[in-house]
C-alpha cells in the first residue's frame, strides 16, 4: 500500500520507439486526410467544370488552341511531378535522417557519389529534350501554311491601336483573291472589331510601320509578335461564337494599355454582311501595312521580309526579297 491508500505504482516510462510510435502514426494519418482533401478538391472542381484541368486557360474557341492548351498540360504535369519528387526527397530526408533517430551528431559524408552525378546531370537534359522537342512539333504545327484558307486578314499593329486589311495577304502582296479590299481601323480611345467567319480557316499576315508589337486573343490561346520590316503569319480556325478580347502583349509606348480590340466570331453569312457594311462605308483597298508597296507616304521600297528575325535576308510567299 502507498501512503494514498492504492497498491497503483508509478509506471515505469516505456521505450523511446513506443513513444514514437503513436505521434508517427498521427502524422500518417494527417498526411492521407489531406491527400484525401486534395484529390476529392480536385474530382469536385473537375466535375463542375474543365477550369482546373484546363489550369485557369481561357476555354478554347479555335481549332489550333488545344494544342497550347496539352502543351502547358504536359510541362505543368512534368513540372507537379519534379516538385513532388524534390519536396518528398526533402521531406523524407528531414524525417528519416533526423539526429534522434541514429544518436550520431554527425552522418556519416560522402565527397563523391558518380552515379548519382550522373542521374542529376542526365534527367534534367533528358528533360529538357523532351519539351523541347514537344514544343518545337507544336510551333510546327501551329505556323504551317496551307493553301485552303478562306480568307486572309493582314492585322497592323500601330502606336497605339489596330488596322484590318480584309481580303489581303501581306505575305504574297496580293489582295482580292476572296473579295473585295476593305479596312477598318481603331483608336486608342475606340477599339476596333475583328470580324472572323465561324469554322472557316483564316489566314493572318502581321505587320507594323513603326514598332514591335503582340497580337494577342487570350481565348484562341495563341499571340504572335508584329514585328517592324517583317511580315508574320498564322492560320487560325474560331470554333467558337461570341466576341472575346484582344489585347498588344509588348510594352510598346505611352499609350500600350489602350491598344485594344475585340473579335467577334459570326456566322459566314454575317461576315460577308459586316464585310458588305465596310465596302458600303467607303472603307475601300488597304491601309499602309508599313512595307512592300503599301509602306506608306515617305516610305515606299521598304521591303517585307516574311518570317521569324532570324538573319538580315528572308524571303516571301512567292520566293522573292520583296516586292
Amino acid at each position: 500500500m502507498s501512503q494514498y491508500g492504492s497498491e497503483r505504482r508509478p509506471r515505469a516510462l516505456s521505450d523511446p520507439a513506443q513513444r514514437r510510435r503513436p505521434a508517427a502514426s498521427r502524422k500518417r494519418r494527417l498526411i492521407a486526410r489531406a491527400v484525401l482533401a486534395g484529390a476529392v478538391l480536385a474530382a469536385a472542381s473537375g466535375c463542375a467544370n474543365s477550369t482546373f484541368t484546363r489550369l485557369g486557360f481561357p476555354d478554347p474557341a479555335s481549332a489550333e488552341a488545344p494544342i497550347i492548351l496539352h502543351l502547358w498540360q504536359g510541362s505543368w504535369i512534368a513540372a507537379f511531378a519534379v516538385g513532388a519528387l524534390v519536396w518528398g526527397l526533402i521531406l523524407w530526408t528531414s524525417f528519416f535522417h533526423r539526429r534522434s533517430r541514429h544518436g550520431i551528431e554527425v552522418p556519416p559524408q560522402t565527397k563523391y557519389n558518380i552515379p548519382i552525378e550522373l542521374l542529376y546531370t542526365a534527367v534534367p537534359t533528358i528533360m529538357v529534350a523532351v519539351l523541347f522537342y514537344f514544343t518545337a512539333k507544336d510551333e510546327s504545327a501551329l505556323l504551317k501554311i496551307t493553301p485552303d484558307q478562306a480568307t486572309s486578314i493582314n492585322v497592323v499593329g500601330r502606336q497605339w491601336s489596330w488596322s484590318f486589311n480584309y481580303n489581303y495577304d501581306a505575305a504574297t502582296g496580293v489582295g482580292g483573291q476572296n473579295g473585295v479590299e476593305v479596312y477598318d481601323a481603331g483608336t486608342p480611345g475606340q477599339p476596333p472589331t475583328l470580324y472572323l467567319p465561324l469554322n472557316e480557316k483564316v489566314k493572318f499576315t502581321l505587320t507594323s510601320p513603326d514598332v514591335i508589337h503582340s497580337f494577342w486573343v487570350p481565348a484562341f490561346l495563341f499571340k504572335l509578335d508584329v514585328v517592324p520590316g517583317r511580315v508574320n503569319q498564322f492560320e487560325l480556325t474560331p470554333t467558337k461564337l461570341g466576341t472575346f478580347s484582344g489585347e498588344c502583349a509588348e510594352l510598346c509606348g505611352v499609350d500600350h494599355s489602350r491598344m485594344l480590340f475585340w473579335v467577334d466570331v459570326v456566322t459566314p453569312d454575317q461576315y460577308k454582311a459586316e464585310l458588305a457594311k465596310l465596302q458600303a462605308e467607303g472603307n475601300i483597298g488597304q491601309l499602309p501595312i508599313g512595307c512592300g508597296t503599301n509602306a506608306g507616304v515617305g516610305e515606299q521600297g521598304i521591303p517585307c521580309r516574311v518570317g521569324p528575325m532570324t538573319g538580315s535576308k528572308g524571303q516571301n510567299a512567292t520566293g522573292g526579297t520583296s516586292w
